[in-house]
């Protein structure tokens, strides 16, 4: 039943309080002066807060104005576990550096020698981004070993060019669009010259129909079978052929494309299912 009413149901008024009781009364705070009280709280605290961290971060970064710069700092690394030292030759610049013994080239280059235009792809040997000339030959900077290049020359994309002056081939990849992210493209360009050397010394590929000659002028076919190593995800593959047969032919090359009708599918499927068995 209703405190309001008694046992008979009839209405009854709330009892008085005493003197001292509504005193009482009057001096607690309300629930709205809790509340300012706690967000005022709150607020100090959270301004006292960041005014240490504030200061605690202004004097970290005096004392660290303060330390003398370590002119190797660039190039702090952990110590090599198996450190062994090795001199070669880069884009015509004796280096001499100790290296873990398990350093590849692709990592000296980027991280100790600052040269970056090597790129790291898929860092496993199969996408070509990382392609460097050792002694005028192309290989995989990923998988070579800085130590095994005592004594040799190692030219990057950063050493094709003389001064302002681009190597044939770079001016070639321009003048044909051989590449959209451009990711790829030191890659490319130094596989593409070391490639063509390697057709000047008459060396033979899959695709070479007289293995006796001498010396191999390159059709569009060849290029493409000797470039298969390096991949372009953009799919810039026509202007690269037409930069590289510019070069290696001396004639402009007028590159147009078209979708492959039925029967070359057909023959494609045929020679992989060729060599698949």
């Amino acid at each position: 039943m209703d405190d309001d009413f008694d046992d008979r149901g009839e209405e009854t008024s709330p009892p008085e309080l005493s003197a001292d009781e509504r005193a009482l009364l009057h001096e607690m705070p309300t629930l709205e002066d809790v509340g300012r009280s706690r967000r005022a709280f709150l607020g100090q605290t959270v301004a006292g807060g960041l005014g240490l961290f504030a200061l605690d971060l202004l004097a970290l970064e005096r004392s660290l104005a303060a330390m003398p710069a370590s002119p190797e700092a660039v190039y702090a690394a952990e110590g090599a576990a198996n450190a062994v030292r090795v001199t070669f030759r880069v884009n015509g610049v004796a280096r001499t550096m100790d290296l873990d013994s398990r350093v590849v080239l692709l990592d000296a280059l980027r991280e100790r020698l600052q040269l970056t235009g090597t790129k790291k792809g898929c860092d496993q040997g199969q996408c070509g981004a990382c392609t460097v000339l050792v002694d005028g030959t192309r290989k995989l900077s990923c998988l070579t070993l800085a130590a095994t290049l005592e004594g040799k020359e190692v030219t990057t994309i950063e050493g094709l060019a003389k001064g302002d002056e681009l190597h044939p081939m770079q001016a070639a990849f321009i003048k044909y669009d051989g590449f959209q992210c451009g990711y790829c493209t030191p890659g490319q360009i130094c596989s593409a010259v070391g490639m063509l050397e390697e057709a000047r010394r008459g060396e033979v590929s899959h695709v070479t129909e007289d293995v006796s000659a001498t010396a191999t002028r390159l059709t569009d076919d060849q290029i493409r079978e000797r470039m298969s190593g390096n991949i372009c995800r953009c799919g810039a593959y026509p202007g690269i052929v037409a930069a590289i047969q510019e070069v290696h032919s001396g004639r402009q090359t007028a590159h147009t494309w078209r979708f492959a009708d039925e029967q070359q599918l057909a023959r494609v499927r045929r020679e992989d299912a060729n060599e698949a068995v």
